[in-house]
């Protein structure tokens, strides 16, 4: 007990200690020369697309989703663009064009239950009617339903991004998200949503340890070694505009990954550096994610606003209006709920100032339409940050692939500043401000009453989330799941009790067999 003690309080100092520990709660941390974050699909999909244009050796592309049609650039830019702006057609183009260029793209084999949203025959149409040096190949692990669910792309092991935005149908949006964005269409013409995401790019040594990562997930499950040699060039200049810069040196991987044979532990490094982070707080939470349905995230929470010593922080969580999907209603919305109203509970009872929101932009008739928060984004005392593809739900802390990366500095620092800087930058497209407001947004104290006041006025973009578990015509399943469904369980612990285990024998010993095969892999709906 002393020693767990000594470390939590070793991991909290501000002053000169580092919350990333490669062993315990990320895989690596290494160097860069440059690396900040692209917001919001438009940015990165010019990125990606500019980047992949200087590509000379290789490209690899994991993913949770793809669509071949995927148009990269829209409006003026497609017009001015010299060939095609689909995804594989570009792709296969840098192929024919270069003759040295390989490139590899491993997606998620997914559900039956999904395979109206999926384009079909997916690996023949990818390998069989491209280029030869364009090689595709379905994550088909050795779990019960889990997804691969990391969004991660290499170019020449000199520049990486990592986050949660695929390369996919329904995903561009640009920052302003208003409803009649013309050119928020997918390939068919069909439009879709407002959407909020974000993707990192990292130039400099941090891109080969990607790689890495990616050679030992395709041998795992595509059965090849990846030869990626390269010439050892140093860092090349960045050929897109970034959305918000960091001032960092290094960044830190940290993974979720189950185990592959009996005997082997799971990898649980973004749960233990979520649960660091949280313990770690001294000011401010700022999170934006899809869910907010984490067991052992809530449990965190609770901890840390019940310890009375010290200081209450403002806690500000931006998340989805509503659950994507049916199911994701049932089992996930229902435990979000469940645990939104257990820690506004705790905040209320011990003095710690907790706010809910979501955002909307105006439709022309005056209808609001809510943006859809995919982004998966943890902040610290404007210290410390993480943003990747792991959700705060039971599952992407234990059981599905996830990747992040992560930023950590002392306060006053040059990175702490361009930390603050970033969630200054986030919280104004979420309000709708214009940066004049940047002082006031910035500001720590206070922080949850003045968006409250934002939210209560009605004058700009953000909402006070009404937390409800369900859609209103789907209130009476409460009746019949009044604990929702269980594919969302936290099977984290019994994973690290029981190492070599497959995970999905936790949902199996719960008598969840016939369920999960009824729904399959209905985690695919956490895209």
């Amino acid at each position: 007990m002393k020693a767990s003690k000594r470390l939590r309080r070793f991991l909290r100092s501000p002053a000169t200690h580092s919350l990333l520990k490669p062993g315990r709660n990320c895989w690596r941390t290494e160097s860069v020369s440059q690396t900040g974050l692209l917001v919001d699909g438009g940015d990165y999909y010019r990125a990606f697309y500019r980047a992949a244009q200087a590509a000379e050796h290789y490209i690899l592309i994991s993913g949770w989703q793809f669509d071949s049609g995927t148009a990269l650039l829209r409006g003026a830019e497609a017009e001015d663009a010299q060939g095609t702006i689909h995804l594989l057609d570009f792709l296969n183009d840098l192929c024919e064009r270069k003759p040295a260029l390989r490139i590899y793209m491993l997606a998620w084999d997914y559900s039956m239950l999904y395979s109206l949203d999926r384009e079909w025959f997916q690996d023949w149409h990818f390998n069989w009617s491209t280029n030869e040096r364009l090689k595709f190949c379905y994550d088909r692990g050795e779990s019960f339903d889990a997804s691969h669910h990391q969004k991660f792309v290499v170019i020449d092991g000199n520049l990486g991004f990592v986050g949660g935005i695929d390369l996919c149908a329904s995903r561009w949006d640009e920052r302003d998200h208003r409803p009649d964005n013309p050119l928020r269409v997918n390939s068919d013409g069909s439009s879709y949503r407002t959407f909020h995401d974000l993707q990192s790019y990292h130039v400099g040594p941090v891109a080969r340890q990607l790689a890495e990562l990616f050679q030992q997930r395709w041998q795992i499950v595509c059965g090849d070694c990846l030869d990626l040699a390269a010439p050892d060039r140093g860092p090349r200049p960045l050929v897109f505009d970034p959305s918000i810069p960091l001032a960092a040196q290094q960044v830190a991987i940290s993974r979720t990954e189950v185990p592959q044979s009996r005997g082997d532990k799971p990898i649980l490094e973004i749960r233990q550096l979520f649960l660091d982070a949280i313990d770690a707080a001294e000011r401010l939470i700022y999170i934006e994610n899809q869910y907010c349905s984490s067991e052992a995230l809530s449990d965190a929470l609770v901890e840390r606003m019940r310890q009375f010593r010290r200081r209450r922080l403002e806690i500000v969580l931006l998340i989805a209006k509503d659950a994507e999907a049916f199911l994701e209603q049932l089992s996930i919305g229902i435990a979000q709920s469940r645990i939104i109203r257990r820690l506004k509970a705790v905040a209320a009872e011990t003095g710690h100032s907790f706010g809910i929101y979501y955002p909307v932009s105006i439709a022309a008739d005056g209808t609001e339409v809510p943006t859809y928060i995919h982004s998966k984004l943890l902040l610290v005392d404007d210290r410390f940050l993480s943003i990747g593809s792991a959700n705060m739900n039971n599952r992407s802390m234990g059981y599905d692939t996830e990747l992040n990366v992560a930023w950590d500095d002392v306060p006053g620092s040059r990175l702490a500043r361009s930390i603050r800087d970033a969630r200054v930058n986030l919280l104004a497209e979420h309000t709708g401000l214009d940066a004049q407001a940047g002082e006031r947004l910035g500001a720590v104290d206070g922080l949850v009453d003045y968006l409250n006041g934002l939210a209560d006025g009605g004058t700009t973009r953000l909402r006070h989330h009404p937390t409800r578990s369900l859609s209103e015509e789907n209130l009476w399943l409460l009746t019949l799941f009044p604990n929702g469904l269980p594919f969302d369980a936290e099977i984290a612990r019994e994973a690290q009790d029981k190492p070599g285990d497959r995970v999905a024998d936790s949902f199996i010993t719960k008598g969840l067999t016939s369920l999960s095969r009824l729904f399959g892999g209905w985690g695919a709906s956490t895209g």
